[in-house]
């Protein structure tokens, strides 16, 4: 009885979140069906009516097609290199032994202590410098940099658990360094990449600042900066704004639905004894 009590109690703590969670989704969701107008004047009731015409709107008047390709080139090129670079550097700081290892892991740790926004004028300046200023790969360049040390502490973590036999039977067999790292090391840190990925994709796509002071340039500005159209100085349009986004919300959300697995078996990775 008391196991089962147990169990029931935290199925309704895990039912309670989950209803907190759904919540504000609900809340975006049905306040995209309703009209500006209507929504102003209560915020909180549920769309009777669905006013579709908001996801007409905002691609329409929006220009949210441009905003959207901006986003994806951005995310995507950022998240390529990311799990590219802290693929390799992972590899080497995870799987050797040399002297200066922990210097370098340590001297890499030590950007997760700084944020990107606290270095936003050393970083205008050297963009401005490299011809990069009101350029995506500058953009790029700058989220890259940002997010390496935490994705190279994720998949040093992945590489040192494996073990050390697989290193030898591969070497054995002929196979490079490379070959090793793409055929053998590659695929068993999949979970470790889920990880990487959606935690560098979530803060690059839904992020304000940075592209609003690296970019200038109208046709190139991101989701996020695209979607502040929708704001006047004497009235806001509610429901196209909530119809937008819900749109960015979607490649996220698709995201987390093809990665789901790997990442859950990331986040539980030596949890259970085999």
């Amino acid at each position: 009885m008391k196991i089962l009590a147990s169990r029931t109690f935290f199925q309704g703590i895990l039912v309670t979140n989950a209803c907190l969670v759904l919540l504000p989704v609900f809340f975006l969701f049905n306040s995209s069906l309703r009209e500006s107008n209507e929504f102003a004047r209560t915020p909180f009731a549920l769309a009777r009516n669905p006013f579709w015409e908001n996801y007409r709107r905002v691609w329409s008047e929006g220009e949210f097609g441009s905003y959207f390709f901006n986003s994806l080139i951005i995310t995507g090129g950022s998240l390529a290199l990311i799990l590219l670079i802290s693929l390799g550097a992972g590899f080497v700081l995870g799987r050797y032994s040399f002297r200066g290892n922990n210097l370098v892991f340590g001297f890499i740790l030590t950007g997760m202590l700084i944020p990107a926004k606290l270095a936003i004028l050393p970083l205008f300046i050297q963009l401005k410098w490299m011809n990069l200023l009101d350029s995506r790969i500058g953009l790029i360049l700058v989220y890259t940099s940002a997010a390496l040390p935490a994705a190279i502490f994720i998949m040093s973590g992945f590489f040192k658990s494996l073990p050390s036999d697989l290193d030898n039977a591969a070497r054995i067999d002929g196979a490079s360094e490379i070959t090793m790292l793409r055929k053998v090391m590659a695929p068993l840190v999949r979970p470790g990449m889920a990880i990487v990925g959606i935690y560098s994709a979530i803060p690059i796509w839904n992020d304000f600042f940075l592209p609003l002071v690296f970019l200038q340039s109208p046709e190139k500005k991101t989701l996020m900066q695209g979607l502040t159209v929708f704001f006047g100085q004497y009235a806001s349009q509610w429901g196209v704004l909530f119809a937008g986004l819900c749109l960015a919300a979607l490649p996220l959300i698709v995201l987390y639905l093809v990665l789901s697995e790997q990442f859950i078996k990331g986040l539980t990775a030596g949890a259970v004894k085999g």
